[in-house]
């Protein structure tokens, strides 16, 4: 592994985690990487900023968010002790709303009148719709049809806060389009916009800016645990999609080496082409929508169709940051099926009273399926990224297709005959 003493000094200037990052978009857009790069840059170092950013944190989104000890479901896997560090519970149910609280005011500080967005789960919609609503500003979110129709809770929230949400059509009609579409309309309309991505992906900045925005996460689990129990935690798990919420969670802890992480991508129907989109188990290296990283593509280039029950994970790339850890060996990276995730999903909703996003629930999954390999005085800190309000009638759907589990949920609506 790497020297740890050199990892948090990535990216380089020119947005390199190792080979990985970079920025590979028109050249229209060069000029306003640029400009997002050195704003954010002076942005970081201004001490208003990070004060007017706090206090929003507190007062508006909710943090800190609690570090909660999950005692019934640790005592019923008869593993290490677990806590859930509850992102949940911020204002809009996710921890989007770090990110889009960031890079909104990031946005009024280089006078844009506009933001656009995509969003999978809906969640970064929402959060994306609710700060545009907070400070005036025109929003358009883009999205999937096929998200639409599985997040449609999601689509209604961002209209009632204002939002115009754009359905994508074209390819698969999931997250990888609506970053397509999102991009041509930052293409032609720079000038007034600022393009709000929602994930630690994409040309240099955003990796760097988004996983500086999520760091909070770790910060805060890190106090916590050392409160709670004294010591460090043996493990961190977390969901990785483009991989916002892991990154977050792992930031803080890239120099404590007896912690181990985690991320969790989507197995989906299982590891074969076009049923899953687990990138490091299936995956090349190449370049996606503005960056290089990991991504699931053929012999000849073409980007793989991808499935997962949770369309927050439902994308072909990861986080180039989550390419360099994997690479270096500071952390490593897993998947749950979809099986497993929805297994995981009315567990953790049954012994604790949590009802987990689909996403969230992939890093459960794990824990749940390797809990009995972990000693009782280990300890497990797993990343509730957020709420499952949004996917109940999605995974009641997908049961009531599922004979062989209505009669292990017989109280889940549209689960039985």
């Amino acid at each position: 592994m790497q020297p740890l003493a050199e990892i948090d000094q990535l990216p380089d200037v020119n947005g390199h985690f190792g080979q990985y990052g970079g920025v590979f978009v028109p050249e229209t857009l060069m000029p306003a990487t640029q400009e997002l790069n050195e704003e954010y840059q002076r942005a970081r170092q201004d001490p208003s900023f990070r004060l007017e950013l706090d206090r929003l944190l507190a007062s508006y989104c909710g943090r800190p968010t609690p570090l909660y000890f999950a005692e019934r479901l640790t005592e019923k896997l008869g593993g290490p002790r677990i806590y859930l560090k509850r992102e949940d519970l911020l204002h809009t149910g996710a921890h989007k709303i770090n990110n889009a609280m960031g890079q909104i005011l990031l946005a009024k500080r280089m006078g844009k009148t506009r933001v656009i967005a995509e969003t999978g789960a809906g969640q970064h919609g929402v959060a994306t719709a609710t700060v545009a609503a907070r400070f005036g500003l025109e929003c358009v979110i883009y999205m999937g049809r096929v998200d639409m129709e599985r997040q449609s809770l999601n689509v209604v929230r961002m209209g009632f806060l204002g939002a115009k949400v754009v359905p994508v059509t074209a390819g698969q009609a999931t997250l990888k389009e609506a970053i397509n579409e999102a991009m041509r309309d930052w293409v032609t309309n720079v000038r007034s916009t600022h393009y709000l991505l929602g994930t630690a992906y994409g040309p240099h900045p955003y990796p760097m800016m988004v996983r500086d925005l999520h760091r909070v996460i770790g910060e805060e689990a890190r106090r916590q645990i050392l409160e709670q129990e004294e010591r460090l935690p043996d493990l961190l798990v977390a969901c990785v999609g483009g991989g916002s919420n892991a990154i977050g969670l792992f930031y803080p802890f890239l120099h404590d080496a007896s912690v181990r992480m985690v991320g969790v991508e989507a197995g989906g129907r299982g590891i074969r082409p076009g049923e899953h989109a687990a990138r490091f188990q299936a995956g090349r290296l190449g370049v996606l929508q503005g960056t290089k990283t990991y991504l699931l593509a053929d012999e000849d280039g073409q980007i793989q169709l991808t499935h997962s029950v949770s369309a927050g994970l439902d994308y072909a790339a990861v986080g180039p940051e989550h390419s360099y850890l994997r690479d270096i060996g500071r952390a490593a990276y897993d998947y749950a099926t979809d099986d497993e995730v929805l297994e995981a999903f009315l567990e953790l909703s049954r012994s604790e009273g949590i009802i987990p996003a689909l996403e969230s629930a992939h890093a459960v999954a794990y824990v749940i399926k390797h809990a009995r390999e972990m000693r009782r005085d280990q300890i497990v800190i797993i990343n509730m990224s957020g709420r499952g309000d949004k996917d109940v009638q999605h995974v009641s759907q997908h049961l009531a297709e599922l004979p062989e589990r209505r009669s292990a949920f017989p109280n889940v609506s549209g689960v039985t005959d």
